[in-house]
Order: structure tokens, then sequence, then C-alpha cells
């Protein structure tokens, strides 16, 4: 019966020191990368036993650690659950580093809130990525990190003043021209077109808005969108704003959620509406907008793509982290769902 290499022998084989080759297989510090891929082979090269794993831990133990932290909003909805999960899952595929995704939320919708999580969040992580409206006091907390020389980005939302932050996420004044060319295309008969935002505080929701209107400006001038209705992304508020608007608008062929608040538009469709009465375009691809494809009370969702955003901005995180160039932002085309695509 053969003989099982000890660490002797694979010190030997290796060329290495025996306290070098121990250091290497039980994740102590002080061992070059390279050291431990010559531990690795010669290891693969006599059969030693158990090597494999144990130089898996080392290698485990000497990547650098990174936390990256994100602030999300409203995390009872299921898009940024979604999203929470994927930036989760996206830094803990990383074999380069040890990155830990933070995931946070402001209490409330205030100010206040938002600018103290992401107080807290950026100066307890290596980077920080935001989703936030278009507020004075997100600006300065956003300012006071990258003075400090925290590398700082903003997802779906761009803050959109003079002094910019690194961007990731689509073109939201394209996803507006979306939204207007599938609705005049689908109703070809003009009409009337309200489109509800979730406040002024939302500069991506200000960007749908306008290019909606410029599309219907260059491509469909017999359809009138009317005045945008402020909804501040909510069910409930939606969902009366709809009602009273169907009761008084009887020319009304079609609505675009451009912000949050979807569902409350699809229920009172449901409620007081056929399907396909009224055109309507959302965005983000949930389980209720789904249904709502299927069942014709909804044209279009248009998506963000969770997945290559999460990628790209882990990544530049990273890259910033350790002061590597990074590109000013991101812009990813958005995912189109209809009816027959669910």
């Amino acid at each position: 019966m053969a003989r099982r290499p000890t660490i002797i022998d694979l010190a030997r084989e290796s060329g290495l020191s025996i306290a070098t080759v121990d250091r290497a297989l039980n994740g102590r510090p002080n061992v070059s990368d390279r050291a431990i891929a010559r531990v690795a082979e010669s290891a693969e090269k006599i059969g030693f036993y158990g090597a494999g794993l144990a130089l898996m831990r080392a290698a485990e133990s000497m990547r650098p650690k990174l936390r990256l932290g994100f602030v999300l909003q409203k995390p009872e909805q299921y898009f940024y659950q979604n999203l929470g999960n994927s930036l989760d899952k996206e830094a803990r595929a990383r074999v380069d580093v040890q990155a830990s995704a933070v995931v946070t939320y402001p209490a409330t919708q205030s100010a206040e809130d938002y600018e103290r999580v992401i107080k807290q969040t950026g100066e307890s992580c290596d980077a920080i990525a935001v989703v936030a409206p278009n507020l004075p006091q997100v600006s300065q907390a956003l300012g006071r990190l990258r003075d400090a020389g925290k590398p700082v980005f903003t997802m779906l939302n761009d803050l959109g003043h003079a002094d910019r932050l690194e961007y990731f996420g689509t073109d939201n004044l394209k996803v507006g021209r979306i939204a207007a060319w599938m609705l005049t295309t689908h109703l070809r008969a003009p009409g009337k077109l309200a489109v509800f935002v979730g406040s002024s505080r939302w500069h991506s929701h200000m960007l749908r808005e306008t290019g909606f209107q410029s599309y219907l400006r260059d491509h469909a001038p017999t359809f009138e969108k009317m005045e945008a209705m402020i909804n501040l992304d909510t069910r409930q508020l939606t969902y009366e704003a709809t009602i009273d608007l169907l009761d008084r608008t009887p020319e009304l062929r079609g609505m675009y959620i451009a912000g949050g608040g979807m569902e409350g538009a699809i229920a009172a469709l449901r409620e007081v509406r056929p399907p396909g009465k009224i055109a309507l375009v959302v965005n983000e691809l949930t389980p209720e907008s789904r249904a709502a494809l299927s069942d014709r009370y909804v044209v279009m969702a248009i998506g963000t793509p969770v997945r290559a955003l999460s990628r790209a901005c882990v990544q530049t995180m990273i890259d910033a982290a350790f002061k590597r160039s990074t590109a000013p932002q991101t812009i990813l085309p958005s995912e189109l769902h209809v009816t027959e695509s669910v």
C-alpha cells in the first residue's frame, strides 16, 4: 500500500519551506499568490490529500474585503426586493475580492431620512450607490461623501444637477418615447393620453414625461397629452386618481405610469373597464404587471435589466474602490414586455 504524501513531501516538491507550505494550506497571512500556486501545483502532482479545499480556503482568506453600500427605497415592493437580491448575488459571486452588499432603505421618503441613511451607509462602506429623489439634502450628503474620497454613484434616477455623479440605469428620455410610441401605435385613432409621475423630485420621471411629449409632437400630433398627474408613486393615490380620470374624461384612450403606483391603475381598470378599452403602459415586469399583460389590461411593461445593471454597478464600484478609472455613466437598454411575450 502506497504511503500517503506528507507536508514534508509537499515542501520538497514545491521547493518551499515547510513553514510556508503550512501557512498556505491553513490560510495564514504572508504567503504570496505565486507560492500558493506552486503549492497547489505540487499537491496535485504528488496527490497530497485535501490540499484543494485547503488552498481554496487560503485563497479566500487572502482576497481583499470590500463593503458595497446600496441605498434603495420601498423594500415592500417586488422590484426593489429583486434589485436588492440581484446586487447581493453579484457581489457574492466575485472571485477577485470578498465583496458584500449592504442594502439599506430610508425609514420614510423624507429628505431627513434619505440624508441619514446615505450618511450611515456611506461611512460604513467602501463605495455607495443610491436610488434617491432630487433633493438638496441628498445631493449634499453624497457630495460630502465624495469630498471625503468615497466613490459615489446613482442608480435609476440621475440627480441631474451640474455636479453630476456616475449613473447606472436606462435612458429615461427614450423610455418615455417608447411609451408614447406604444400607445399611439396600439390605439391608432386619436384621443387623450394621461401620464402619471411620482413627483417633480424624480428627474427620471420628468425625463420620461418629456420624452413622451416629444414623441407625440414629432410623430403623433393628433393625440393630446393631458397635464401630468402626481401620484407620489403610491398605489392608493393612483387608484383614486384613475377612477376619477375615467369618470370625467370619456375621450381618454391611454395611460402611462412613468414611476411607481401602477398597481392602483391596474386595479381601477379591472374594476370599471373591460380589457383593452384603455391602453396602459407601465414600468417594470412584476407579478401584477405580468398578470395585467396576460389579461390585456396592460399593453406594455418597460423593464429595467436588473441583472445587467447589478453586474455593471458592482464591477464599477469595485474598480472605483481600487482607484481604477470608471465610465461617467452606464446606460442600459430597456426590456420591452408585451402580452405575447410573457
